[in-house]
């Protein structure tokens, strides 16, 4: 039996869209034929232009919804307001580095908020369309730091280790059903937001680009490359389809061997 990709008649909400990895797997799906929901906690025109662009090129149809993922409330609303959800990917995210001691308690609750509240709102009010629908996915974006640790980032890694648990328990929840719930666990990923700190690092500790991207950015991922948003989503899109259909409650790391360690 050989397995086709086609997601021609979803529709994906995608939340921290606007760029990275959001990004990356909103034009993933939608090249498989998805027409996808844009989120973000901004409004601009650029948000909607991104939309635009994604139709235009692929096809599809593709919106932008406006929606702070901090907000309990606005996470579900931003699923009805899409009006259907088919493919669920929660994304969202922010970061922030500092001691325990020394970690702001407005930080540690924001990060919560947004990295593993936003997953649970989003998701049940999702899963309903998905029941109704006869089909669904739910992909939690987690981290390398989903599955492992580091200093100074308690908030972050108590939040992907949330969404990892999160993921387990709505696989299980969802397990006689035609709707599977996976992690994707990414390792650093070359995002404009990274591409950015780049520099600074160079000057920082007087090294060249590929001296700072081996040594220093990726020195816990054995590969010593990025991987890239186009693999995470491919990754995502590989999960709906009908091959990882079986696929449930699980974490796939791409992480260059990070997590092998």
């Amino acid at each position: 039996m050989a397995f086709e990709i086609s997601l021609t008649g979803k529709t994906a909400v995608v939340t921290g869209s606007n760029s990275g990895i959001g990004l990356g797997i909103a034009w993933e799906l939608a090249r498989a034929g998805a027409n996808v929901v844009l989120n973000s906690f901004t409004d601009s025109e650029d948000d909607h232009a991104l939309a635009q662009q994604i139709a235009d090129e692929t096809g599809t149809k593709a919106r932008y919804i406006q929606a702070d993922m901090s907000k309990g409330e606005q996470c579900r609303r931003l699923i009805e307001e899409a009006g259907v959800c088919d493919i669920l990917v929660n994304n969202a995210g922010i970061q922030h580095v500092a001691s325990i001691p020394e970690f702001p308690a407005e930080k540690w609750d924001a990060i919560i908020a947004i990295n593993l509240s936003s997953a649970f709102h989003t998701s049940a009010a999702a899963l309903p369309m998905m029941r109704k629908a006869g089909w669904g996915r739910v992909i939690n974006i987690a981290s390398a730091h989903g599955l492992t640790a580091s200093p100074y980032k308690s908030a972050y890694i108590a939040a992907k280790h949330g969404i990892v648990g999160l993921t387990k328990t709505t696989a299980l929840e969802t397990a006689k059903e035609p709707i599977t719930a996976n992690a994707i666990c990414p390792g650093y990923v070359l995002t404009p937001i990274v591409e950015k700190q780049i520099p600074d690092t160079m000057k920082e500790y007087d090294m060249s680009r590929e001296e700072v991207i081996e040594n220093v950015m990726l020195t816990r991922q054995p590969s010593k490359e990025f991987a890239t948003v186009e693999q995470m989503g491919g990754t995502a899109t590989f999960l709906c389809s009908s091959a990882a259909a079986q696929i449930t409650g699980t974490t796939i790391s791409v992480d260059g061997g990070w997590t092998a360690l």
